[in-house]
Parts: structure tokens; sequence; C-alpha cells
């Protein structure tokens, strides 16, 4: 039959609908920001006097479909994000865990699945902390996507002109815009599928990128689920006015 079309993100769901699926999240924020010349983590960059990873803690400790919060994070810094969960979500506070950063993401992925004590269809949740602008519509829309079709990621249609390099000096040709998309996080995998997928990476020693790159190496089905152009990533210290005025906009 006619291949589904992406699924809109909208938070309520249709009348009836099923609840969100419980998800185990992996929240990355091991990295020590090379690229930032904050002089600090990324993770730790100030978003409204709060820092961008608290903006992802506090989202998804918020969302009932939530069964486990583990944050990828190096020991040096999680003494002041576990007091913040105790004090802002005491309820729910047994639900974060902590694992170590890996040399790649896929390793930090890997050390998140472990502590994450997951098996079976569980829908694993990575999402990069440094989006920290995503919204429960998007995970709502992607988790569901992930639950019909086993893996599944956020995404927007590519805006921008993008040509290839053989060489990196000169333009070998122009990439046909309309077939690519610029891939977001939240990427949800069935906890099988991911392991799996790990298994393979390993026994054939494979560079992936992204963790559903993990099941494109399966040859398992991706679900492309369409997500908004704000879910933006911050690299630089550039990014925080750009993120401020996302968060404006949303407020009027």
């Amino acid at each position: 039959g006619p291949r589904p079309g992406p699924r809109m993100a909208s938070a309520a769901g249709a009348p009836g609908a099923a609840p969100p699926p419980p998800i185990a999240v992996i929240l990355l924020a091991g990295g020590v920001g090379k690229r930032m010349n904050a002089g600090m983590p990324k993770q730790l960059l100030m978003l409204r006097a709060k820092p961008i990873l608290t903006h992802s803690i506090d989202l998804f400790l918020t969302l009932p479909e939530t069964v486990s919060l583990t944050v990828v994070l190096d020991e040096s810094l999680r003494d002041e994000f576990a007091a913040h969960v105790k004090a802002a979500h005491p309820e729910v506070a047994s639900r974060l865990r902590f694992a170590p950063p890996g040399v790649e993401r896929q390793d930090s992925v890997r050390n998140g699945l472990e502590v994450a004590g997951v098996s079976g269809k569980d829908l694993v949740c990575v999402h990069d902390a440094a989006r920290p602008l995503v919204t429960v519509a998007e995970i709502r829309a992607v988790c569901a996507d992930a639950r019909e079709y086993g893996a599944a990621v956020l995404g927007v249609p590519s805006k921008a002109t993008v040509k290839e390099s053989a060489d990196g000096s000169f333009v070998l040709r122009t990439i046909d815009r309309s077939r690519l998309w610029e891939v977001h996080t939240p990427q949800v995998i069935e906890a099988e599928l991911l392991k799996t997928g790990f298994k393979k990476v390993d026994a054939e020693n494979l560079a992936v990128t992204d963790d559903v790159s993990i099941v494109e190496q399966l040859g398992a089905p991706v679900k492309l689920t369409l997500g908004e152009y704000t879910n933006i990533k911050i690299t630089t210290p550039e990014d925080l006015p750009i993120a401020e005025s996302i968060l404006q906009g949303r407020q009027s």
C-alpha cells in the first residue's frame, strides 16, 4: 500500500488515541565541548538562567511515560543535576540514573543502555542535551512512530543547498535537496533492535554517526517523524540568542 507520510506532531493526540508508550530516556550530555569557546562544556551553558541540560531533564521528568532518565554525564558534573532533580522533581527522583560518557557518541549510548536496564520491545529514547528546545508534541510523535515501526527519528526536510565534493576543493555535484532530511533527536529505537545493532557494529568494527545508523546497518526500517525547525542544536554561545528568541516566541 502507500507509504505512511510523516506523523505531524500534536501534543494531545487524536481523541481516544493510545496513551504515549513508556520510554527509557538516555540523555547525552557527555561532551566536554570542543567546539565551544565558552570555557565550559556546552551542556552547562545557561539559557533562561538554567543550564541547557536542565531544560531536557525537566521536560522528560514531567512526562508520565518516562520510566527512567539516564543522563550520560561526566562524574565531576553530576552532583548539581542530582540535587536539582531531588529538589524540583522529588516524586520521580528515583527515575534518575547516571552513566559515564564514552569516547564516541555510540559508546555513550551503549553506556546509557547498560544503565537503563531495558530489553525486548522497550523503547529507548536517545536525546542530545544540546537540543533543549524539543517539544512534548515532537517527543510524543517520534515515540508513537517508534512504537509502530521499531525505530524513528525526528527530522526536517533540508533547507540548505548541499553540494558534494570528492576532493574537498571543488564541487563534484549538487545533491537533490528534495530527498534530504536534517536529522534531530530524539531518536527512538526498540531495545532489542538497538542491542542487535550494537552487536553488528562491534563484530564488523563499524563507525556510526547516530543511533538510527545502527538500525540502518541491520537493514531495518527507520521512520522519519516530521519535527520542527526550532529544535536547534546549541553548539556555540552564538546559538543562545537564537534559542532565547524561540522561547520568547512560544510565550507570546
